[in-house]
């Protein structure tokens, strides 16, 4: 979206990621419905259409909920699923509408024959909350269902804007609940009607690489704060040695540390070293494994960019990051360990010339 939240064209990229995530959704649930209606046919099980229909967008937003649960990791396991968080909102919003037509159809063949609203049947045919062999699957359903639609509702720039990014965040991080209760529909329905072992794998696999993941991203997370605290204390001066040397730091890119406990990401660009915040006001992007791309500093999530020499984005946008000093004994790079406020204008250290490459 622009500046002004008008809609501006797919770019070529987002239009083959489109293409291709529609028709990989559409040729999933194209096998589902054939081979399930092969497998009927072989062991003399009449297909049911509309219940065949239903598991299969039922379960392709279930895989692809699976998909975009993988992608944050991902990225932080390895850069080159960037692109795919680049795009991940279309997922989000595409699993959404899988899920609405899931439980669209669901409604129809199972509720809507009797006299009571086929809500309000959901809700009222089955009352066993406190019987799990029993329980009322479809609520979790519903439930997760509603999450995702706050969750496709919000996905516009507009609302991360106004919300602001703390808040957005949270309310996104609900697809973590809504996922636990995906577990639950699907283990209590499906894996109970279905008793196939290889469908209790597939979820049981689903799980494990999901969880997994996270706890691969955080456990490197922690091990590269670990390697990136700046060392010593502040000098009388507030500034503090980062351990890091002119020499580390690849033209145009950053080497992060960890200072006072905040991340902190140190730019090489055009014979200069400039310090700034490793959190974009975006999405809380890490500035620091981006680039300088035409002079300014771009996130590697999204592209939000920013000056290097005083952390704003260039007009019309207004987006601001805090910015550091930063000192230059020799090629060892020292950075005031308190910031200033975001926006503010600093003057980079000079790299000198036996120092450059």
């Amino acid at each position: 979206m622009s500046v002004g939240y008008k809609s501006i064209q797919w770019t070529k990229t987002k239009l083959i990621y489109d293409v291709i995530l529609i028709a990989a959704i559409a040729l999933y649930v194209y096998l589902f419905i054939t081979v399930s209606a092969k497998l009927g046919a072989e062991m003399n099980i009449p297909p049911v259409g509309n219940a065949v229909r239903i598991r299969a967008y039922g379960s392709a937003a279930f895989v692809l909920l699976h998909v975009i649960l993988s992608i944050g990791p991902l990225c932080r396991l390895n850069d080159k699923f960037l692109p795919l968080l680049f795009n991940r909102r279309h997922m989000g919003v595409t699993m959404f509408v899988l899920a609405s037509i899931h439980a669209a159809k669901t409604l129809n063949l199972y509720h809507a024959a009797g006299n009571l609203d086929p809500i309000v049947s959901l809700f009222v045919g089955n009352t066993e909350y406190f019987n799990l062999a029993a329980f009322p699957f479809e609520t979790c359903g519903i439930v997760a269902l509603l999450i995702f639609f706050m969750m496709a509702a919000t996905s516009h720039d507009f609302w991360l804007t106004n919300l602001t990014a703390p808040i957005w965040k949270a309310l996104h991080m609900g697809v973590y609940a809504a996922y636990a209760l995906l577990v639950g529909h699907v283990t209590l329905g499906a894996l109970q009607s279905h008793r196939d072992p290889l469908l209790t794998v597939a979820v049981g696999i689903g799980m494990v690489w999901v969880v997994g993941l996270h706890l691969a991203a955080a456990l490197q997370e922690a091990k590269l704060d670990r390697q990136s605290l700046a060392v010593g204390d502040a000098d009388a001066t507030g500034f503090v040695e980062t351990g890091v040397t002119v020499g580390d730091i690849v033209e145009n890119r950053a080497k992060i540390v960890t200072i006072s406990g905040e991340r902190v990401a140190i730019f090489k660009y055009d014979g200069k070293i400039a310090a700034v915040s490793n959190v974009c006001q975006h999405q809380n992007g890490p500035l620091g494994e981006g680039k300088i791309v035409d002079g300014c500093i771009t996130c590697p999530w999204h592209g939000y960019q920013y000056l290097p020499e005083n952390g704003a984005s260039p007009p019309p946008f207004t987006e601001k990051i805090p910015t550091f000093d930063v000192r230059l004994e020799g090629d060892r790079i020292f950075v005031k360990a308190i910031p200033h406020p975001a926006g503010t204008t600093v003057e980079p250290a000079q790299i000198p010339q036996s120092s450059v490459g």
